[in-house]
This record gives C-alpha cells, structure tokens and sequence, in this order.
C-alpha cells in the first residue's frame, strides 16, 4: 500500500496528512473488535482484483506506528467512512453542538491507539451513512461534499478548533442540498458491495481521535 510511503522516516515533530477522496465501503467483522460488527473499508481504483483496504490495515499502517512527537491528520471523503481509521474515540456532537466521545476501543483488547503521537481523522459521514458529490466546489465537475465542506470551513475563518470546524463543515452539508449532484452514483458501490439500499441523503461529518480532547479548546491545525 502506498501509505506505508507515508510513515517512512516519521519521528517526533512531523505533521502527516492521509487525504483519501473515493469510493469506502464495509464488511461483515468476524473478531468482535467492531461495535457495529462491521468493517470500515477504501475502494481503490484496483479494488476488484486487488481487495479493498479494510480498517484494520489502515489503523495498523499509519496510526499505530505513530511515534511521540509526531501528528497525523486524516481527510477521508468516502461512504461509510466514520471510524475507518479504527481510532479509540469518536466524537458524537449533535445539530446544537454538544458532544460527547464515544469508547469505540475493541472489548478483546486489541491496541487500536498509536505509539505515542497524536492521530485525528475528519471523515465524510458516519458509519451507516453514505458521502455524496457537490459541484458546487468548482462549478464545473463533481467533488465530494465533505471536501468541499472541509475546504469552506477554513477559507471562511471557522478553523479555530476541531469543534468549529466539525459544526462549520456540518452546516455547510445541509446547506448545499441544491448543488449537491452524483450522491447515488457515489453510493450505488457501496449498495453492490454491501447488499443495501439507497435511500435519502443523509450525511454528518465525523471526528474521530486516538484520545479524547475539549473540541472547542483545542487549536485545530494541521
């Protein structure tokens, strides 16, 4: 996997950023280390001879080595994308805000953490739900709405602290229904691969994060 480049080198002061916008799926999780028992997964462009990068793998790859010092920062615009770095908290903040981090560490005791530096994922929409496609980014081709939310929050001054720009990305979700375009061809995939349905639009970014923190102190940079 290309992400093993990522963290070739990396010691106490580097900033990482994994961005990944594309196609995210799930599957069935048979060890028991998932609350909603099912896998959280990236469809790359060979993903039909080569398999899908499953959670797992990903967690393994570029959060568990993460040494003292150093910081990742994931960007990941895919359906089901919400704990698909298998991070220990998710934080569960509502339409006014308030929050609370979720445990999502595995109850067979599997180390999902890193090894001592700090890993924060923004994702494209929660576990069960699905990322749609915005032209409303560059008026001419589709990209997903998460991007484009992520890119807003900070060119309109809203990235002070992650709390901010999680409710500054959110807003900007449910505000661009009218130019949101390509939502069901993104999620007719992840219909084929796990057997669902499509349904309405229904998309909240996530935050997930290796230890909890105060989102509206902490200083969000990358």
């Amino acid at each position: 996997m290309a992400m093993y480049w990522l963290m070739q080198g990396c010691q106490a002061g580097d900033s990482l950023v994994f961005h990944y916008s594309g196609h995210g799926s799930q599957q069935r999780n048979y060890t028991g280390d998932e609350v909603d028992g099912f896998d959280e997964t990236l469809c790359p462009l060979d993903f039909e001879t080569q398999g899908m990068i499953v959670d797992d793998e990903i967690n393994a790859t570029i959060v568990r080595p993460l040494p003292a010092g150093a910081r990742l920062h994931a960007i990941v615009d895919a359906c089901h994308s919400g704990t698909v770095l298998d991070l220990p908290y998710l934080c569960r903040m509502d339409r006014n805000g308030n929050y609370v981090w979720e445990d999502h560490r595995p109850r067979s005791g599997v180390w999902k953490g890193t090894n001592g530096g700090e890993a924060i994922s923004f994702s494209g929409c929660d576990d069960d739900q699905t990322s749609a496609d915005t032209s409303a980014l560059s008026k001419i081709t589709s990209t997903g709405a998460m991007t484009y939310a992520f890119i807003q929050a900070i060119e309109r001054g809203h990235g002070t602290t992650y709390g901010n720009m999680l409710n500054a990305m959110r807003s900007t979700i449910r505000n661009t229904d009218n130019g949101v375009g390509g939502g069901i061809v993104t999620s007719l995939i992840s219909m084929l691969l796990t057997g669902g349905s499509l349904g309405g639009l229904r998309q909240e970014p996530q935050l997930t994060a290796n230890q909890a923190f105060d989102v509206y102190k902490k200083p969000f940079f990358l």
